[in-house]
């Protein structure tokens, strides 16, 4: 899995950065890409990379402010030039149905792929093949959410040394083992794939937080996340004024990835009053809190390994 930030800014777009959307890219088997806020100017933003608008089958929007959503409808527009005609399903708070629908109507854009919307609350499990997503209200003033994404487990490594003991040669077989729960073999009988694997590997866990204040009852949802995406719109002098307007810190985000344990900090949502000369600063208040920080710009990449 790999991200891209197309957006990273904090309520206005700025000249560095422009408002928030995030890509999760979805390799392998799925080779889907998933949009997390359409922000202003979120298909502008695309242009400027790789991605394919008719790849993306699913977005998810955290809340309902404009930074976060006002690019939806031309997203959605644009992608019926653009050769997508495979159906994509929106995930997000209640009113988003009622958005979506008024600004194609009024706007008489007419969609040739078909869209599902549905709005979440807290709790709510999204079930997909090789994921589940879990949903969770954060602190916003409007209902605004956090996605936790978590991999399905895989098959662990081919023990290979319990095959060649079976005498078994290297082959195609041993792709047939693995593939299948088990195989009837002429030549070794039945064979278990239990019994020639070692441990499943654990699937890869996101999380993406939608723009909140800090609450340390959000370290259970945030927990042994390979990668926290958490905003971080204020420096660490300003908590008084980040719990005012309802956001957090970057000694805040940091401090929520150290008591949830997770793998990798990105900071985003960052005050356009921040210029290029404070980020240094405000990477380093976080990472003496957290060390395993970065703060994201707009086309920031990161793997996820």
């Amino acid at each position: 899995m790999e991200i891209t930030f197309l957006g990273t800014g904090a309520g206005l777009p700025s000249k560095s950065r422009n408002v928030s959307a995030i890509a999760l890219h979805l390799l392998q088997e799925e080779n889907q890409i998933w949009l997390f806020d359409c922000g202003e100017a979120t298909q502008h933003q695309i242009l400027h990379t790789s991605i394919k608008p008719r790849k993306i089958n699913k977005i998810f929007i955290t809340h309902l402010h404009g930074d976060h959503i006002f690019g939806l409808p031309g997203l959605l527009s644009s992608r019926s030039f653009q050769g997508g005609d495979d159906a994509v399903t929106i995930y997000g708070p209640q009113g988003l149905r009622d958005y979506i629908v008024t600004a194609l109507r009024i706007s008489k854009s007419h969609l040739n792929y078909p869209i599902t919307i549905k709005e979440i609350k807290d709790g709510t499990v999204i079930k997909e093949d090789n994921y589940t997503i879990f949903v969770k209200e954060l602190d916003h003033g409007i209902p605004s959410f956090g996605y936790r994404i978590v991999e399905k487990d895989s098959p662990g490594e081919l023990l290979v040394d319990k095959l060649q003991a079976k005498g078994i040669p290297a082959g195609p077989l041993y792709g047939k083992i693995k593939s299948n729960e088990y195989i009837n073999t002429k030549d070794y009988g039945i064979l278990y794939r239990k019994d020639f694997l070692g441990p499943d590997k654990p699937g890869k866990i996101i999380t993406i937080m939608g723009d909140t204040r800090y609450q340390e009852s959000f370290t259970s949802f945030v927990e042994r996340s390979d990668v926290l995406i958490y905003e971080a719109t204020f420096n660490a002098e300003q908590e008084d004024l980040a719990f005012q307007y309802f956001h957090s810190t970057t000694k805040q985000a940091a401090t929520l990835a150290k008591e949830g344990n997770v793998k990798q900090l990105i900071m985003t949502h960052i005050s356009s009053r921040y210029q290029l000369a404070d980020y240094e600063d405000l990477l380093k208040e976080a990472r003496e809190v957290f060390r395993d920080t970065e703060l994201a710009n707009d086309f920031y990449h990161h793997q996820i390994r």
